[in-house]
């Protein structure tokens, strides 16, 4: 018999773990974390491999049908391919699990092949510019043509949906949007832009310089017209219809509004750290460890019982637009994408 599925105490019932396999990164983007002085989490505390798999396989059991491997960079992991083999190889009471990774592109060409091999099934890429100095300037690294290479490399395989992220940042790439949409519908792409989130290490957040998903369609609908995708279910994005010069039948855009217009009523949802702590929201205040379980010999269902509680103690929404938020204390490399 299937287990009882993972239910918060709003009716949510949960079929996403979203694992973060490192809080490094080979970027050092200005609105996630400074250039330097970064203190990042002891080697000690990270998860292996096995026990990795070992709490996606009890998540699997409890009706987890999707695992999301982020970071920081998951590539810089050194065994990325096995953890995405082992998922990979999990089954859910709904049948096998899907793997997807988002990934900074830069070490993504040599890897795509195994990792594909291995039996990832989706895939999304950071893009922000197309532009060089901007990339320079925006990750404080020149990087841009590993990822244009990686996307390439991706849009090539086969491997679909492929999806590329845009957090749009005022007087900074907020004149791209355009570009950036035709970009992706030429590499057989669905770019998806971010509303800018309170998840930097350096809090440094302001709400002026967030682009909202209001203005975002705005200058996308004086290029295109937009028809809205229905059925978003507990999709993070909201999803429309491009109709108009330079797009084919089905090419969409998608909008991640977290801020503007949050979609926590149908989230299903949770996080595991590169260090084992269980989060029920990016913004959440409060961790569940799993840490001393996974170490210290206990059962499996100790870990279903980490896993439950901590979904029973998800609150409806992560207020952000409520005067009382206060901004999580990790930032977003080591909370996981």
């Amino acid at each position: 018999m299937a287990a009882l599925p993972l239910l918060d105490t709003h009716g949510r019932v949960h079929r996403d773990l979203r694992i973060s396999l490192t809080d490094r990164c080979s970027l050092r983007c200005t609105y996630c974390m400074p250039e330097q002085g970064m203190e990042w989490l002891a080697k000690a505390s990270i998860l292996s491999a096995d026990e990795i798999v070992r709490v996606a396989r009890v998540a699997a059991d409890a009706g987890i049908t999707t695992f999301r491997l982020t970071g920081g960079e998951p590539l810089l992991r050194r065994d990325v391919v096995d953890v995405v083999r082992r998922l990979a190889g999990l089954e859910s009471p709904y049948g096998p699990v899907q793997v997807a990774m988002t990934t900074n592109g830069i070490a993504l060409a040599p890897m795509l092949d195994d990792l594909i091999g291995a039996g990832l099934s989706r895939l999304n890429i950071s893009l922000d510019t197309l532009r060089r100095d901007r990339f320079t300037a925006l990750t404080r690294r020149d990087r841009l043509d590993d990822v244009l290479t990686g996307i390439t490399a991706a849009a090539g395989s086969g491997l679909r949906p492929l999806k590329l992220n845009t957090v749009a940042m005022r007087g900074v790439n907020d004149d791209e949007m355009v570009d950036l949409v035709r970009f992706a519908l030429d590499h057989g792409a669905e770019l998806r832009f971010i509303e800018q989130m309170p998840l930097d290490v350096g809090h440094t957040w302001s709400r002026e310089a967030m682009v909202t998903g209001d203005e975002i369609l705005a200058a996308l609908g004086a290029q295109w017209r937009l028809e809205a995708v229905p059925g978003r279910g507990g999709a993070p994005a909201e999803r429309w219809r491009l109709h108009g010069p330079g797009t084919a039948d089905g090419a969409t855009v998608g909008m991640i509004a977290s801020v503007t217009a949050p979609f926590c009523g149908a989230c299903d949802r949770l996080r595991l750290t590169a260090d084992g702590q269980l989060r029920n929201c990016l913004f959440s205040m409060h961790e569940f460890d799993l840490l001393p379980s996974l170490r210290g010999d206990a059962p499996d269902d100790v870990i279903d019982d980490v896993l439950r509680r901590c979904i029973w103690a998800k609150l409806p929404g992560h207020a952000i637009n409520d005067p009382s938020f206060l901004q999580p204390v990790r930032g977003m490399n080591a909370i996981g994408g």
